[in-house]
Order: C-alpha cells, then structure tokens, then sequence
C-alpha cells in the first residue's frame, strides 16, 4: 500500500524555517510522502536536503493583499494538480488555497496555527486587516478535519471558539548533544529571530548603554534600518552587531555561545501573549540563561524549571537591570544553567514528534 501523502503549505521561501523542517522530517520519518510548498524569492538560497519534497512558488508579487491572492491562487493550482490526501494549510495566509483544493480533491484539510494569526501586530494595528482575517479564521478553521497549534493558551482559546477539540503541539527544538555548564569565552547577549514590531528590540538597544557586553541581533525583518539608525543615534555601533539571516545550523553555533538570550514581546495582541516563542525554547536546548518577558507560557515553564529572570515590564532599566544582575550574580548564573540541562531533556523535539504523528495516523 503506497505511503498516505501529505502537503503542508507556507508563504516563507522555506530556507530558515527550522519548525517545518522538524514536522516535516518527523511525518517523513513516520511513514507519510511529504510535501512542503513555499514562495521563490529573488534572495532565497538555494535548499537544503531533507527527507521530504520541497516546491517553491514564483510570485510577481511579495508583499501586501496582491501578494497573498496571487500566493493564493498560484498554490491552488499546484494543489489542484498535483496529488496528496491530506493538505495541511499553516497560518490563515494558506488556509482558502488548501481548503477548496482539498475539497476538489477528496483530501482532509488540516490547519497548523504557528500563531494567532488575527491578533499578531502587525494585523491589530490594521482594524480593516484584522477584520478580513477574522473572516477567514470563522469561516475556514472550523471547517478543518484536525486544527493544532503551538500553545495551550491558544488551544484553549479556539476550543471555546469553535467548541470542539484543538490539539497543542510546541515548537520545541531537537535535543542537543549533553556539555558542562560552562562560561562562553566571550561574552554576548543574543537575540534570535525576525527582527520586527512588537519583539521589544528598541527597549533593548536602548539598556545597552553602559552594560558592557556586546548584543547580537541574529535575523531580519521590518524593523531592521530603524534599529541600525537607533544604533547609531546612541553610538553603541562597537556594541551592538546585526548578523542578518543565519541558516539553521550556523544559528545553532551562535547560540550556543551566547551569554545571556533575550525574549522581550511586547503585548501587543493575544498572539505575543499566548506565545511560546521558539527563542525561548532554543536558549534552554542551549543551556543559555535568559530574560524574558513574563507572558503566561513562558511562567509556566520558569516555574517548573527555573531557567529564566522573567521581567513585567520592558522599561530601558528594567532589562538593564536584569541583564546586570545575571552578570554579576555568578551563583544565580550558575544555577540557571545547571536548571536548563535539566528542562532541555525534557522538552524536546523528539518527544513532541510522538504526539504529531499519532494525530496524523488517527486521521481517518
């Protein structure tokens, strides 16, 4: 009997999305023939290998409603005409594409929610946007055969919603290999991920001055030149860095050897505040102590483990004084390290995987 195909759909050009590349391999791994679609940019990378098929649409478009019903379109057709029996639709940006191609095709629409689409930043402060969204949301996730997502808080939330059972995958990262909790020989504090509104990076930029140490800003996004003229305004350019995009295995190294991490949303929508940002998750498989804002997933877990100094509020002082008391506290530093080699054993990947697959196996 051929392997059950599935195809699981987004609008990144799918070079740096290490969650993708997991579920992915994982289903891959499991049994299924996989698909992952995504966008050609005129930057994007060339692939990396994985166990699974890996298609990139070209669009004229690649920003703003043209783009998206251009995406849209352009995906139907492939689905249309290319074979799969369960079509996995990530975000509401894929969502009408892959319910009316499974339709036409007898396939099982799934919905992966990375994030509360319609209460993201970037949407809220757009109350015309946000409506159309929250169309899109009431009128096709129900309609889904199975709907997971990244957090309880968000499970809970469509479960009352749409009042019927929502699944929680997290986005936790591999396990990695055992090491000592050791002191980095240079010391930098890390930022890892889009560098957009809402993330508190001007609140960061700005507790630098007088901290000596350095802050690396690992990614890219819509915010990337107002930052660099910030930098600049409080001449903090021999202490700050920006490392563009760094792919998956480099980021990992860069990681790795970081002193402190940093993950400092800003509530703005129920999306940053119900997150379970992959940040935060990466700095524990880490064994990197860090500062992080007190949302209620990220409590959850620093109440259990103790792997973090959660801040409430994300004045310039505030951060500043959390970033200097995990430097100066060498004991504290010590046992938050020690904390995150025990929570990285257990919050894994590997564990997680166990409970996608069983999902897609019950899928009938």
């Amino acid at each position: 009997m051929p392997a059950r195909r599935i195809t699981l759909t987004v609008t990144n050009d799918l070079t740096y999305d290490q969650r993708m590349q997991r579920i992915c391999t994982s289903l891959a791994g499991a049994g299924y023939d996989v698909t992952l679609v995504g966008r050609n940019r005129n930057d994007s990378k060339p692939l990396d290998r994985f166990p699974f098929k890996q298609v990139r649409l070209n669009c004229l478009f690649d920003k703003g409603k043209l783009f998206y019903l251009e995406y849209n379109l352009r995906l139907f057709f492939y689905l249309l005409f290319h074979k799969a029996d369960i079509i996995c639709s990530i975000d509401l940006d894929t969502i009408i594409a892959g319910y009316y191609a499974a339709m036409l095709k007898g396939a099982k629409p799934v919905y992966d929610a990375h994030e509360y689409f319609p209460e993201v930043p970037e949407v809220i402060r757009r109350p015309r946007v946000q409506k159309v969204w929250q169309w899109i949301e009431r009128t096709y996730v129900p309609k889904m055969k199975l709907i997971y997502t990244t957090t309880q808080s968000i499970s809970d939330v469509f479960a009352k919603v749409y009042k019927r059972e929502i699944h929680t995958i997290r986005n936790l990262p591999l396990a990695q290999i055992e090491t000592s909790p050791t002191k980095p020989a240079t010391r930098y504090i890390l930022y890892q991920g889009a560098l957009n509104e809402g993330r508190g990076l001007e609140h960061l930029i700005e507790a630098m001055s007088g901290l000596d140490i350095e802050l690396w800003l690992a990614g890219d996004g819509d915010i990337t030149e107002k930052l660099k003229t910030q930098v600049r305004a409080l001449s903090l350019e021999s202490k700050v860095r920006f490392t563009g995009y760094v792919k998956p295995d480099e980021l990992k190294k860069i990681t790795a050897g970081a002193y402190i991490g940093v993950n400092l949303l800003e509530m703005k929508g129920l999306s940053y505040y119900y997150s379970l940002a992959n940040k935060f998750l990466d700095y524990i498989q880490a064994a990197v102590p860090q500062v992080c804002i007190g949302f209620p997933e990220y409590r959850k877990i620093n109440d259990e483990y103790n792997i973090a100094l959660l801040v409430e509020n994300l004045e310039k002082d505030t951060i500043k004084s959390a970033i200097q008391r995990l430097i100066a506290d060498q004991n504290l530093y010590a046992k938050l390290k020690e904390n995150c080699l025990v929570c990285r054993r257990e919050l894994t990947w590997e564990r997680e995987q166990i409970k996608l697959t069983a999902l897609y196996d019950q899928l009938n």
